[in-house]
């Protein structure tokens, strides 16, 4: 496949959002189904550890394991699945933890307008305001299993504790800090092999992804990432007992994109007439415009973009079924005016994002093959 051909997530039968509830099926968690088929592999399991590695999606797995031995095991008997879209972090978290589409724990991008307002709510820098809990709906999948008896731990970084995205995609589960890689091997076998009754581990990790934006994807730097989490990998397969598993997969993919690849709304008044709010992301924009500017706006962003993305009215965007189904109160998260990018082009909001959002190199959000596609590898303890 071309990897920057159009992917549509495979939304109830292979996407990210089905893993979740195919691992508490396993674990015997009543209400859950096994959509994924991971029964028969992990017959007889009663702890799983659940690994997401942001940024490391199915297409960067053979850029990673000249550098990563134990992937590349496990990548022999792997299969690949969907992320939601957009192809985004908070997205990716919550659908893993909710078990459920974008559309219906309302994450639907980086950063979303927080609907009355003129506020732009970063994902990344969220905390309490608004609600995690009211903001993120759904009941996450870690609170079931914690309410069917199963020890729920998510180990991630320790600035990450009780934030807003933690919250609201994985609550439920002992929040175990882990500041770097040994940490999180450590605390993810420590949670794993706690008890003696059915455990669920989540981990996190997220260097790799944080590597492709500021240097780009197979950089020297991403490398040693890679090379990172694959030292991870090592330390969970091999502390693995036989009645446990590990399942590794990713938040979404990546792609490079050339500086001749880059508008911005910022410098182009064609693309800043009538605009009140800019949210989502580079790959993914939601414009939201100026009372009766909407056709406007939407015109000349389809003038000026041509094929280099998908620009539509948000009803049009919604109807498509990208998101998955939408209820009332996530419709305003949504841009009057969707602009999704294809091939290697952003469009950036200079004046409006931080300056490093600008620098980044690999960008991700879109419905690109790259960007979709992430792994889905499975290992039991020997």
């Amino acid at each position: 496949m071309n990897p920057l051909e159009i992917v549509r997530p495979a939304y109830g039968r292979a996407s990210l959002a089905e893993v979740m509830p195919s691992v508490l099926s396993v674990l015997g968690v009543p209400g859950t189904s096994d959509v994924l088929g991971l029964g028969e592999r992990l017959d007889g399991v009663r702890r799983v550890a659940i690994l997401l590695v942001d940024g490391l999606g199915a297409y960067q797995i053979p850029l990673a394991t000249p550098h990563a031995p134990a992937l590349a095991d496990l990548a022999r008997d792997g299969r690949e699945l969907t992320c939601g879209f957009p192809s985004t972090t908070p997205a990716g978290l919550a659908s893993l933890g909710a078990g459920t589409p974008p559309g219906a724990h309302g994450l639907l991008a980086f950063t979303l307008n927080v609907p009355g307002t003129d506020r732009v709510l970063n994902h990344g820098q969220w905390r309490d305001d608004p609600d995690p809990a009211v903001w993120q709906p759904v009941p996450t999948l870690l609170e079931v299993a914690r309410a069917a008896g199963v020890a729920v731990t998510a180990v991630s970084r320790p600035e990450y504790a009780g934030s807003g995205l933690s919250i609201a995609a994985w609550r439920g589960g002992t929040y175990q800090s882990a500041a770097g890689a040994d940490e999180l091997a450590t605390g993810m076998l420590d949670a794993l092999l706690a008890g003696d009754g059915p455990a669920l581990v989540a981990g996190y990790y997220p260097s790799v992804d944080t590597a492709g934006h500021v240097y780009g994807l197979d950089s020297t730097q991403w490398r040693a990432a890679v090379a990172e989490i694959d030292g991870v990998l090592a330390r969970v397969v091999d502390g693995l007992p036989s009645d446990a598993a590990l399942v590794v997969t990713a938040d979404h993919g990546q792609l490079d994109v050339p500086a001749d690849g880059r508008f911005d709304i910022d410098s182009d008044p064609r693309l800043s007439a009538g605009v009140r709010v800019v949210a989502g992301e580079p790959r993914v924009r939601y414009v939201h415009t100026l009372p009766g500017a909407r056709d406007d706006v939407l015109a000349a962003w389809r003038s000026v973009l041509g094929d280099a993305a998908w620009v539509v009215p948000r009803e049009e965007a919604v109807a498509a079924g990208w998101f998955g189904p939408v209820p009332e109160a996530h419709l305003a998260r949504v841009g009057d005016v969707v602009a999704v990018c294809h091939d290697r082009a952003v469009v950036l909001a200079t004046a409006r994002e931080p300056e490093s959002v600008a620098k980044m190199i690999a960008f991700h959000g879109s419905y690109t093959a790259v960007e979709m596609t992430v792994p889905l590898l499975v290992v039991r303890g020997a």
